[in-house]
């Protein structure tokens, strides 16, 4: 069965779509075709680039997001805000961006080029025409890559040869199309734009809710051809169940790459774990999200050692007001399983003054357990700061671990609690007040 991976936009955020590529590689899924449209070429450019899964989430981690945007020069802006060309340009992807995630033009023609190769595409709009051409990954450059992310009013376009390239968002977001074209029997989805009822107040947002309508239309619009064709494949679609949080989030630190990748991670196992053989019906519902419960979302990182190596435990929490549904993402780190472990089928469990973390984590072939104990409470004695901070971990096949919170790591928690599922200053305020007030109070008091 030929098989395409068709990776949608989304911004920054697709640091998503490494944890996704990395659940879907342990899967065993191989496709015969690449497809990037927007923030998707990242993901696609690193893959055409040889990237491999593991290094692909590691390279996230060392990317500066103040890098997706360089200043234009200074006289550009004494322009005035009606004849700026934009707020910067692309010179910071090509540059600083596509060197940190491994993104090589030249390695992407080159191994296009080999017998036999995983084909390749990349969506970029040529202005004059309105069309957008999936560019194939042997006649690709660096620029027209940058100029494909190159979101108008945020990023200037790609002049060249008399015509204007830039970001194919507002035509399509995700080119089912090339799939089918290029004779794909199934098509992974891998789609991080929202698509949820909420309509929000304010420019970003509305901005955002342009995008979102945009790409919908072109992806359903995809699908309605296909019908139209008799051209029947098998769909995948693997989305988050709430939307990412939006660019200016990742931008000011209040998400950061390494906990999107363990989000996406998270969110391709629980689509693997419940996929059907027959894929997804092609309508509006296959990318559907629903809006998160008001509440937090809080970075715990406890460290400790395993058989004699040192640990590192990240636990991403997305925690309701009142402590129920939270939703767990994160991972382990030491040397003792080589590449980072991320967490499946996390969930969080709130008892009195004990918070736990389950998971699973797929280590030498298979899956183990994994529980972290959190006990919030003052035992008797000057020891208030120990007895918080402590926590054990117990993972199948191994003895069970102490870990501890370093100072650093408890104000880092802190400075983490990002409000979710609430709009506006005040709402924000009153979920972040209900989860100091509830879940974590006798933590953050001590700390």
């Amino acid at each position: 069965m030929k098989r395409s991976l068709v990776l949608a936009g989304g911004g920054m955020r697709v640091a998503w779509q490494a944890g996704v590529v990395r659940a879907l590689a342990e899967e065993g899924l191989e496709f015969d075709h690449v497809d990037g449209t927007s923030g998707g070429i990242l993901t696609a450019g690193m893959l055409l680039s040889g990237i491999g899964p593991e290094d692909m989430c590691a390279r996230w981690s060392a990317v500066d997001v103040k890098d997706f945007g360089s200043a234009l020069p200074f006289g550009d802006y004494l322009k005035g805000p009606w004849s700026l060309p934009a707020l910067g340009d692309a010179d910071g992807l090509l540059n600083k961006v596509f060197p940190a995630l491994g993104i090589d033009d030249a390695t992407i023609r080159a191994r296009a080029a080999e017998p036999g190769a995983v084909g390749g595409s990349f969506n970029v709009v040529e202005f004059t025409g309105k069309r957008c051409h999936p560019i194939d990954a042997t006649e690709i450059d660096a620029e027209l890559m940058a100029a494909g992310m190159s979101l108008p009013i945020f990023l200037t376009p790609l002049r060249r040869d008399g015509k204007i390239w830039t970001d194919a968002v507002w035509v399509r977001d995700a080119n089912v199309q090339e799939a089918l074209r290029r004779g794909a029997e199934e098509v992974w989805l891998i789609w991080c734009i929202g698509n949820s009822p909420y309509w929000g107040e304010g420019p970003l947002e509305q901005y955002v809710h342009m995008i979102e309508m945009s790409a919908m239309g072109a992806l359903l619009a995809d699908f309605d051809a296909a019908r139209a064709a008799g051209r029947d494949f098998v769909l995948h679609v693997v989305r988050p169940a709430h939307p990412l949080p939006l660019d200016p989030e990742f931008y000011l630190g209040r998400i950061s790459a390494d906990a999107l990748v363990a989000m996406g991670y998270r969110d391709a196992r629980e689509y693997l774990a419940s996929r059907v053989a027959e894929g997804l019906p092609k309508d509006e519902h296959c990318t559907a999200m629903s809006e998160p419960a008001p509440g937090v979302r809080y970075t715990d990182r406890l460290r400790g050692s395993l058989d004699g190596q040192e640990l590192g435990l990240t636990a991403v929490v997305e925690m309701p007001a009142g402590g129920t549904g939270a939703r767990l993402s994160g991972f382990l780190d030491s040397e003792r399983f080589g590449a980072r472990r991320f967490l499946a089928g996390g969930r969080v469990e709130a008892s009195g003054d004990m918070l736990r973390y389950r998971a699973e984590i797929l280590l030498d072939g298979g899956w183990h357990k994994l529980t972290v104990t959190r006990t919030f409470h003052d035992d008797p004695g000057p020891d208030a700061w120990t007895d918080s901070r402590s926590a054990v971990l117990e993972l199948e096949g191994f003895p069970a671990a102490e870990l501890r919170m370093a100072l650093g790591d408890a104000a880092a928690l802190i400075a983490s609690v990002e409000p979710v599922g609430s709009h506006g200053f005040l709402d924000r305020a009153s979920a972040a007040a209900g989860f100091i007030s509830n879940g974590l109070r006798e933590l953050l008091e001590r700390y």
